[in-house]
């Protein structure tokens, strides 16, 4: 037993065991109700009547959406548990009673998970925690770029905390288990928007103007290619999800778009990535008659774990959940606005398996219309976050 928690040694065991159906009905009315970045209002409402049902006082944040709200007597160190509370724009394929019933919005990327998981370890902790404070963070817009992170700081949500901690479901991870890293385990990922401008022409006299489409497909193709060699080592991802030019088949348009992202692990690279896709660009179309723009819209950093954090939550998670529980986390190129409060605090960003065993190697992964979870990962993630929290506080009390 923590000297920060007032409690028998069961008392997380009795709090999951007591609310396992109430977590997993929250997720699932979450789940079907799925709401898209900065549109959070129905999803903040939920989360806030819950905790004042336990007497507890959430704040809503100047955007209109998201929310913290604190635990614990108010004095001694300040341990925030973080949950983004945003859906995807994409509809939901799975035939289950959970399905969102949002027409094109879903919780196909775990938010639904996230945020039932941090409320869970807040209510779980209200009644016991007896030094300290427990944040809980419920940020908007993770979607978006440069994500709600930002708007949660400015707030003063990160105000006087020692240690911030979250958890990012990973289907490539079996229920019950735990990825962790030291250093960057998430990418920068920035928005680029490239234009390309040529006088058209006839589609029967390509030659005589300047041929945007071709040139497009060019970038979309040799662009991402030309950026890594200039990388070297490093990894520098450039993708197109977006590819627009002209709107009848005999015109040579006069403008192209092409809409991806880039992203790279490294924090250096990120800051000279602009420079370099200029560099490119200009290798590119150079001698091609066209002129172009970009618009370059900066995302988030990398999101950097650091050593004492990670392994304070190395030792729960083996603690919590068993011996060898815990796994390696890959270095992922995809991004997450967490990296902005590790710019401020300390912290771990970690994997939490949702993947059911049963399933073999049917992986239902983020971002797609099939995407569910294994909800025994709930429980799991509440008891990790729970005791990560008094521990931390304890840790910071020495």
């Amino acid at each position: 037993m923590s000297a920060s928690v007032d409690a028998d040694a069961g008392w997380l065991d009795t709090f999951v065991e007591g609310h396992h159906d109430e977590l997993i009905a929250f997720r699932r009315h979450l789940h079907a109700h799925p709401e898209l970045s900065n549109a959070e209002h129905e999803t903040t409402a939920t989360i806030a009547e819950r905790l004042r049902a336990a007497d507890l006082e959430p704040r809503l944040l100047s955007s209109g959406t998201g929310l913290w709200c604190d635990i614990g007597p108010g004095d001694g160190p300040i341990v925030a548990l973080r949950a983004d509370i945003d859906a995807l724009a994409m509809e939901d394929l799975k035939q289950v009673p959970y399905r969102s019933r949002i027409p094109g919005v879903a919780h196909a990327c775990g938010h639904d998970v996230h945020t039932t998981i941090v409320l869970g370890a807040g209510l779980a902790l209200a009644p016991v925690l007896e030094r300290g404070t427990v944040r809980l963070i419920f940020e908007p817009a993770e979607e978006t770029v440069p994500g709600g992170a930002l708007t949660v700081i400015a707030d003063g949500g990160l105000d006087g905390v020692s240690a911030v901690f979250a958890f990012h479901c990973d289907p490539k991870l079996d229920v019950g288990t735990v990825g962790t890293r030291v250093g960057p385990v998430t990418s920068a990922t920035d928005a680029v928007t490239i234009t390309l401008e040529g006088p058209g022409g006839h589609t029967a006299r390509p030659h005589l103007t300047v041929d945007l489409v071709p040139l497009a497909g060019r970038i979309g193709l040799e662009l991402p290619a030309v950026l890594q060699r200039a990388a070297g080592d490093v990894d520098l991802l450039l993708a197109f999800g977006a590819i627009r030019a002209g709107d009848a088949a005999n015109v040579i348009p006069t403008s192209a778009e092409l809409r991806g992202s880039l992203r790279t692990p490294d924090v250096e690279l990120w800051s000279t990535a602009p420079a370099m896709l200029d560099d490119a660009l200009e290798q590119l179309l150079g001698s091609t008659g066209a002129t172009w723009s970009v618009q370059y819209e900066r995302g988030t950093p990398p999101t950097v774990n650091t050593a004492a954090e990670t392994a304070l939550l190395e030792r729960v998670v083996g603690d919590v959940l068993g011996e060898g529980a815990r796994r390696e986390a890959p270095q992922s190129m995809g991004g997450d606005s967490f990296a902005w409060y590790l710019e401020q605090v300390p912290g771990s960003y970690a994997r939490l398996g949702v993947h059911d065993p049963a399933r073999g190697e049917e992986w239902l992964d983020i971002h797609a219309g099939t995407f569910d979870v294994h909800e025994d990962a709930i429980a799991a993630g509440v008891r990790v976050l729970a005791e990560v929290a008094i521990r931390s506080i304890a840790a910071a009390n020495v």
